[in-house]
């Protein structure tokens, strides 16, 4: 009997000591002095972990998602491809992970067992690259007592976006990038944005390059911008606009100067060749070479763009001042239609008004004193007149008179068309 009771005592005790080593089988892993990596490894050990499988929740898994946006840039002002940096956050609860309050840990940092946690596998789609890899410095992996992860990534991705180019410099391109679980449906898993953000976090340190964030929000995909309907996803809208004053100084306010200073032959005697010509000829030459320098890089698109508009009106002006000269100079040189005589070293438009003033000695008349029939001469021949006849304009008159109403028309046509420009496609 002894025997036997000593071996039922001692079945007892082992029991027990089965028994509490069952209920807290890492209860020693959580003593002060342990460290991370020993809590860790006895936690995420094959026997009790298995990451193959999603944390036992009740329902679907709802992950958190936070962005920080850390710079923006862009290769030139007329690019259509951004580079933004950001810092992704995704929150979620893993029962399993759990640890008692005895370690002197708030968290656990699990950079070093990333390939022994479950960790969401979101895909970013719509977008253009990722510019550097994932790699072990670019992310942080914190595991708190109560079970909740913290997984936060650097990510650099090139977008690229859509923008008005019929409209270009005055669209506003828009980029998007969306975040979507590759192989976990709506009834597994479930992104929302964390508090709800409707816009992006951006950091105090926030550096750009040749982009001029003007919005950002952040929304459930629609189904256009989804992957697959069935499958949970957020989606980043960033909303840029050109940088507008760097345009009006490189494009249209040289524009403007040369296409006005095409207007000063205007004011210039009708027979200064030289002059004229060389102001029609070098502004002409100076738009063609600033024009296609900066049309070098713009994006090539098959429509009629603004800026084609811009510097095809322009052209038109400068060019039509230049055979505005061409016609004042050709119309100047003709001969007058009737037989005017005029000393050397005399204005001719000048001796007509005189003698217009005089009388009118050269001017044609009808007269009455040839005959049956009526015939004309000269003021000069003393004969009865009728009826007097308008001599035709002087062709250098006529000329002058070319030039005074270009210089209304041409100034006047040019501004309605810089404030139809600037209204239409800035109001685009």
């Amino acid at each position: 009997m002894g025997g036997s009771g000593g071996l039922i005592a001692a079945a007892v005790c082992l029991g027990w000591c089965l028994l509490i080593s069952a209920s807290s089988p890492t209860a020693d892993i959580f003593e002060n002095g342990r460290s991370d990596k020993e809590i860790l490894d006895n936690l995420l050990k094959q026997t009790r972990y298995d990451k193959r499988l999603l944390p036992p929740v009740t329902g679907t898994l709802t992950v958190n998602m936070s962005v920080l946006l850390l710079s923006l840039a862009s290769p030139d002002e007329s690019s259509l491809k951004y580079e933004v940096e950001f810092l992704l956050q995704q929150q979620w609860f893993d029962p399993r992970l759990r640890y008692y309050n005895q370690s002197r840990y708030p968290f656990l940092n699990a950079i070093h067992h990333h390939e022994s946690i479950w960790l969401p596998d979101t895909y970013f789609i719509m977008h253009g690259d990722f510019k550097d890899p994932l790699i072990p410095v670019h992310f942080a992996l914190r595991i708190y007592q109560n079970g909740s992860v913290s997984y936060l990534m650097r990510r650099h991705l090139i977008l690229s976006c859509q923008g008005s180019l019929n409209i270009f410099p005055f669209d506003d391109p828009q980029c998007s990038f969306a975040m979507e679980s590759i192989s976990y449906d709506l009834s597994a898993i479930t992104y929302v944005w964390k508090n709800d953000e409707a816009t992006l976090r951006k950091s105090p340190s926030l550096t750009t390059l040749n982009a001029y964030l003007i919005k950002n929000q952040t929304i459930p995909c629609p189904t256009k911008a989804s992957w697959r309907g069935n499958y949970s996803c957020l989606k980043v809208d960033l909303i840029f606009t050109r940088d507008r004053a760097f345009y009006f100084t490189t494009v249209f306010i040289p524009g403007i100067i040369l296409v006005t200073s095409s207007f000063i032959t205007f004011w210039l005697e009708w027979n200064a060749v030289p002059a004229r010509v060389m102001i029609g000829v070098t502004t002409m030459l100076n738009f063609f070479t600033t024009s296609n320098g900066f049309r070098s890089t713009l994006p090539v698109v098959s429509n009629l763009t603004a800026m084609n508009v811009w510097d095809g009106v322009c052209m038109c002006f400068i060019y039509a001042s230049l055979l505005e000269f061409v016609c004042v100079n050709y119309v100047g040189r003709k001969r007058p239609l009737h037989n005017v005589v005029y000393r050397p070293g005399e204005n001719p438009v000048t001796q007509g008004d005189k003698k217009g003033e005089g009388g009118g000695a050269n001017e044609i008349v009808t007269c009455a004193n040839c005959g049956p029939n009526p015939c004309t001469h000269t003021t000069n021949n003393g004969c009865a007149t009728e009826v007097r006849k308008k001599e035709p304009p002087h062709p250098i008159r006529v000329a002058k008179t070319i030039d005074v109403i270009a210089r209304i028309t041409f100034p006047t046509a040019y501004a309605v068309f810089l404030i139809f420009f600037f209204f239409h496609y800035k109001g685009s």
